[in-house]
């Protein structure tokens, strides 16, 4: 089915909005999978604010033409490509692939590009290995609760230190009157 230029020329300014709010894009190869695979995958990326978009690499090339940031991926893109887009959660989207990956045996990583460098396949898995944005608040908090914790104890600790520093010159002035 063929698509007038208007469907087309919709298609490239959607690509151009969604690649405007992501930080990452992976290409996958995605040869082979079935449409409830595909539609197992999108909803694996969607609940990490992941998207997987496939269109046409010629369609994707004309979305990058203009912009140097992703003009990495017309490289990228050859065959039958797939491209996540991935807005916040770097660590985890790529983890939901990695799960979804296992589970099918079907795709592989082409590459990605972040910040205008084109990304090997073992740099995109260095990426997924990273924590969680949950993962990274849950260390934040706990680093946090635990300069608290010590903050607390020491200002508990300075009556306790104030009263012992009484309680010695008491002591020492009673030795000092006995003595006398």
């Amino acid at each position: 089915m063929s698509r007038s230029l208007e469907d087309k020329k919709q298609i490239v300014a959607d690509l151009k909005q969604l690649l405007a709010q992501s930080q990452l894009a992976v290409v996958i190869d995605f040869e082979g999978l079935t449409v409830s695979e595909i539609t197992d995958l999108r909803s694996r990326l969607r609940e990490k604010g992941g998207i997987c978009k496939i269109t046409k690499n010629t369609l994707m090339a004309q979305a990058v033409k203009d912009d140097a940031q992703w003009q990495p991926l017309v490289d990228l893109a050859k065959n039958s490509s797939a491209f996540l887009l991935i807005k916040e959660d770097l660590g985890g989207a790529l983890k939901a692939y990695q799960a979804f990956q296992k589970d099918s045996k079907k795709t592989d990583i082409k590459g990605g590009v972040m910040e205008g460098k084109a990304l090997s396949q073992a740099e995109v898995k260095a990426i997924a290995d990273l924590p969680s944005k949950e993962q990274l608040l849950g260390q934040i908090a706990g680093a946090i609760n635990g300069v608290a914790t010590k903050l607390a104890r020491g200002i508990n600790e300075v009556p306790t230190s104030i009263a012992r520093g009484i309680k010695a010159i008491a002591e020492k002035d009673d030795q000092d009157d006995q003595a006398a």
